[in-house]
Formats: structure tokens, C-alpha cells, sequence
């Protein structure tokens, strides 16, 4: 039998992979309420139990943002990026 038959195949890790933990901006728009924000940071997000700093932050589009915030992430969709410059935020990528 031919080597490439006898040896098992094996899978492909990419290397320059990045992990993110996801938000949405409903959850955004509700931190907001709840304690009076107009700037959302990780350390805003961390200090409401969503993330443990270690973790990369993505925000998703998910959702509708009423208040105007700031926002700093490590990456934003194009549809959340659009909804917080639409209700007069910033979107700040870190």
C-alpha cells in the first residue's frame, strides 16, 4: 500500500486564527441604560461580567442601539460599525 494511504491524514491550524468573544449592541444599548454610559470600553465590559479581559471583543450588529455611546473594541462588523456612527457614537478599534 503507498505511503499516502498508510499514513492518516492530518488537519490544517491556522496559525494567524483570532478568537472573539461577541456583543452585541443590545447588549450595549442595555449597559447603557442600566448604569448611565456614554463611553462602552473593555473595562466597562469587564466590570459587567460580560467578558475577563483576556479575551478579544467583537461587536455585532445584533440588535438596535438607541443612546449615543463611544465604543472601544477589538473589531466591529460593518452593520454595528454603521448603527453606532448612526445614532451619533464612535466606534474606536484598539
Amino acid at each position: 500500500m503507498p505511503l499516502q494511504r498508510r499514513v492518516p491524514k492530518a488537519g490544517f491550524k491556522n496559525i494567524n486564527h483570532k478568537e472573539y468573544f461577541a456583543v452585541n449592541l443590545s447588549t450595549l444599548q442595555k449597559l447603557a441604560e442600566e448604569k448611565n454610559l456614554t463611553k462602552i470600553g473593555i473595562a466597562e465590559l469587564i466590570a459587567a461580567g460580560l467578558t475577563n479581559g483576556k479575551e478579544l471583543v467583537k461587536v455585532l450588529g445584533n440588535g438596535e442601539l438607541k443612546a449615543k455611546v463611544d465604543v472601544e473594541a477589538n473589531a466591529f462588523s460593518k452593520t454595528a460599525e454603521e448603527a453606532i456612527k448612526a445614532v451619533g457614537g464612535n466606534a474606536t478599534k484598539i
